[in-house]
């Protein structure tokens, strides 16, 4: 199915190389919900996304090509309506045909949708593509053609070859008028916006367009493999993202701040005091659909909170947050349990639909998932106005509605009215001190809009209003087509405000600004103690422990970056900024940055600095290479960073003349500071060495022919029975243990995520799957194959060939175990062809010779693994 991110429960929810998808799970709600089911499989089969207009109007998302399949043509828009708003579906059509839709805007007569294209002629992907529909005649059915506003917005190559898996992901639209795009990890080249400007990332993270296509912009970097954001009233946008198998990337929640990096795959691990770490781990998943609910008629115990759905856990979460500086803390707490859930989105009456992907699997099903409809048990439906009718007044009047509905409502209509009126009435409301905050928010979110460069003086006038300064900062700096225009002074003055949000506005505009000027200030940013390297031989650093001191530092780091403040933080090496300073530097691959810190090496006072220095360099020596698309990192990457395809550039010569001169005077203590640089930066410069550890070795060979063949109770019982037996004995995890190694399963499978990585990680998945899900998995292992976990057959030169799980890999070479615990190391340019085979690598038949209480020994000790 699922979205790119299905991928990521592969990881955790695969036993042996196989999964089970349950029956339907009747979904289970809080008493002060009524659930119902809305619209089943005839209707929505494997729906992946939905988007609720505000009147209540349903688009479901129907994917019956899900994240593996390759066939084109099975995917559609469909509309449900409850015309007398009694909860039961009356009448529904095909709004529109699209292949892999993932993710659904309904703004006004307009439908926004992102979805996966294919040639007509080679029925192969040739992308991805954010369009726009319209039903100017309100009939359901999309008027024409669609209207793409960015095209090529994923990586073709891996679309092809695996499928919508790790893709681009779900859209959804801020008060601010931007629409932010989840991207999962295959990143894109050279996508395309409506106004011709190209853009490529590396990796994964969140970009924002205009609805009419243009100014496309990356808003965060370094995630894994994101479905969707919650985005509350004051444009705090949270995740719960995807897991990486035991690889250290587990579910995390986090608040995603503008600019920010958040480190997936090369800096979580050992480069942590550089990125924004998450709020949480909460452990294995998949998370899917967001939606921070805003509603006054939602109880209060379910209102302002960011709800989270995990498809993995078949659960939809709810994370409360609490301000913490520029940031949060978070408590997450079980909400509403439905099947393999993906989506979910509310109207203006609240009614929240939910989707469930229900055992749909990784094509699709023609016969699985359904939508269900919740509201509060003592709801009454209110009809939400038509928008288009409202006068600009009343317009302004559903501005300081508490629906976060209604004000996003009434904001995108203002921007179709008259400009004159349609501002003033805006402005009106964010002036307005007896209003609430969330309706003064959207108030200036809504002016900056609608007056663009002619608003300045207004929002500048606003940034002296302590209460709104965050808000009026940040659409100051918001639109970098103007943004030469906006003075820096209300900035500068919010670098020393008391309240750590409106510094951070200050710092991430400044940052947007592009004025130089701004750079000492930013320079002056205070680093804290925090902001320390994960020491040698620590497998990881604190990448999901809250950390909000270090926010504010970090958005400095990046806004000078932007600012290109090299001679700036050269000029305050060794100065009270130094930290800063070299900090910045580690981005600079610039001649002048080299220079400078050479020269400022045989100025430097003081061991501690020079080491520092001598780092610092150490981390210019390679550079990312240029991502062209041919490539990507895979679901078990190399995550030891700071770079993926690392190259030298043109400063390498002297910045490795420079460290050798110093190695070569070093003593032999001293000489090891250059060993770890170049093991920890990845130099590959021969003379200093390397302390590179054993990436995987050989485990002793289990002959799995023999264990198959033996027939014990399990093996001479039909699979129903072998369940019906589950229910009733317990078994003894101890047993259960020791019958993991005896069967062989230690081959291709790890417990703790210490361990270096094999097939399928064990660790978490009692936290993702029952008793029952996890022995059918062993059972039948070919039911369906983990993307991520598919055996893999490697063509080499030299007429070799390799067969087995890829359990790391990096641009130079792969690593694959085999299924009797072989390891091999095949170089990256000796591989003729790769493939993906389409049956588990795991023989059907492992637990034949077991007894019954042996099976259910087994099955216990695995479902208590919930790390």
């Amino acid at each position: 199915m699922l979205k790119t991110t299905i991928s990521i429960i592969s990881a955790l929810i695969f036993f042996l190389g196989g999964l089970f998808f349950p029956q339907p799970l009747a979904f289970e709600n809080p008493p002060e919900l009524t659930i119902t089911q809305f619209a089943g499989p005839d209707l929505v089969p494997s729906p992946a996304c939905l988007a609720v207009a505000p009147t209540g109007e349903v688009y479901v998302g129907v994917d019956m090509i899900g994240s593996l399949g390759k066939t084109p043509g099975k995917g559609r828009i469909v509309k449900l309506v409850d015309s007398d708003n009694d909860g039961k579906l009356d009448k529904h059509t095909n709004f529109v045909d699209v292949d892999n839709p993932r993710g659904i805007i309904v703004s006004g007569t307009k439908v926004f949708v992102l979805h996966t294209t294919f040639s007509k002629e080679t029925k192969l992907a040739t992308g991805m593509d954010l369009v726009v529909f319209e039903d100017k005649n309100g009939d359901g059915i999309a008027d024409g053609p669609e209207q793409p506003l960015i095209q090529n917005f994923s990586n073709t190559k891996y679309l092809q070859e695996r499928g919508t898996d790790h893709a681009t992901n779900g859209i959804r639209m801020g008060i601010d008028g931007w629409i932010y795009v989840s991207v999962g990890d295959f990143g894109f080249y050279n996508a395309v916006d409506r106004s011709g400007k190209k853009m490529t990332m590396l990796g994964g993270g969140i970009v924002r367009v205009r609805p009419d296509g243009t100014e496309m912009e990356v808003f965060i970097h370094g995630t894994r493999n994101v479905y969707d954001v919650a985005i509350d009233p004051f444009m705090n946008v949270f995740t719960r993202e995807n897991t990486n198998d035991g690889g250290g990337w587990n579910i995390r929640f986090s608040h995603y701040v503008q600019s920010g990096e958040y480190g997936y795959p090369l800096l979580f691990q050992h480069f942590t005091d550089e990125i924004l770490p998450a709020l949480v781990d909460v452990g294995g998943g998949s998370g899917t659909g967001n939606l921070f609910m805003d509603e006054p008629n939602w109880p209060a115990k379910f209102n302002k909170v960011p709800m989270m759905a995990d498809w993995g856990r078949s659960m939809l979460y709810i994370h409360r947050v609490t301000p913490d500086g520029p940031t949060f803390t978070q408590k997450d707490e079980e909400f509403i349990k439905l099947a393999q859930i993906t989506d979910l989105d509310v109207d203006g009456s609240g009614r929240l639909y939910l989707s469930a992907w229900d055992g749909a699997g990784y094509n699709g099903s023609p016969s699985k998932g359904y939508v269900v409809r919740a509201v509060p048990t003592d709801w009454k439906y209110q009809a939400f106005p038509n928008v288009e009718k409202l006068s600009e007044k009343k317009l302004a009047d559903l501005l300081k509605s508490a629906s976060a509905v209604a004000r996003i409502s009434a904001s995108q209509e203002l921007l179709k009215r008259p400009v004159k009126s349609a501002a003033s009435a805006a402005l009106k409301v964010a002036q307005d001190k007896g209003l609430s905050l969330e309706s003064r928010a959207a108030g200036i979110f809504t002016y900056a809009q609608i007056a663009a460069e002619s608003g300045i003086a207004a929002l500048t006038e606003l940034t002296r209003d302590a209460t709104v300064r965050e808000f009026a900062l940040r659409q100051l700096a918001d639109r970098k087509s103007w943004a030469s225009k906006v003075a820096i002074g209300p900035f500068l003055d919010g670098l020393k405000d008391a309240n750590p949000r409106v510094q951070a506005a200050a710092i991430i505009g400044l940052g947007r600004l592009g004025k130089a000027e701004a750079i000492p200030a930013l320079l002056q940013t205070k680093v804290p103690a925090s902001f320390v390297a994960p020491a040698k031989g620590v497998a990881e650093g604190p990448h999901a422990t809250p950390n909000s001191a270090i926010v504010l530092p970090h958005l400095a780091a990046r806004s000078l970056v932007e600012l290109n403040a090299t001679d700036a933080a050269v000029a305050s090496i060794g100065t009270e900024n130094s930290t800063l300073a070299l900090w910045v530097l580690r981005n600079m691959h610039n001649p002048k940055a080299v220079d400078g810190l050479i020269a400022a090496y045989a100025n430097a006072n003081g061991a501690k600095l020079k080491t520092e220095i001598i780092t610092t360099l150490s981390r210019l020596y390679r550079e990312e290479a240029p991502y062209d698309a041919s490539w990507w990192w895979g679901t078990r990457p190399d995550s030891h960073g700071p770079y993926y395809k690392g190259i030298t550039w043109a400063a390498s010569p002297k910045i490795e003349t420079f460290l050798k001169a110093q190695w070569q005077k070093a003593d032999a203590a001293g000489k090891q500071l250059y060993t770890d640089l170049n093991e920890r930066h990845r130099m590959k410069i021969a003379e200093f060495g390397v302390e590179e550890k054993a990436i995987a070795s050989n485990e002793p060979k289990v002959d799995l022919e023999k264990i198959k063949n033996q027939k014990g109770q399990v093996g001479k019982a039909s699979i129903e029975d072998v369940m019906l037996m589950l229910g009733k004995i317990k078994g003894e995890p101890g047993l259960g243990k020791a019958l993991f190694a005896r069967q062989g399963c230690i081959a291709c499978h790890t417990l703790d995520k210490s361990e270096k990585p094999k097939g399928p990680f064990m660790g978490q998945i009692g936290s993702i799957m029952s008793r029952e899900q996890i022995a059918e998995s062993i059972l039948k292992p070919n039911a369906s194959i983990s993307q991520g976990f598919a055996t893999v057959m490697v063509t080499a030169k030299g007429n070799k060939s390799y067969m087995g799980f890829v359990t790391d890999e990096n641009a130079d070479r792969v690593i694959m175990r085999n299924i009797t615990g072989e390891v091999y190391t095949v170089k990256t340019s000796d591989i003729i062809s790769r493939k993906e085979m389409e049956t588990s690598m795991m023989p059907t038949g492992l637990a034949n010779a077991l007894s019954y209480e042996e099976m259910a020994s087994l099955v216990t000790f695995l479902s208590n693994n919930k790390k």
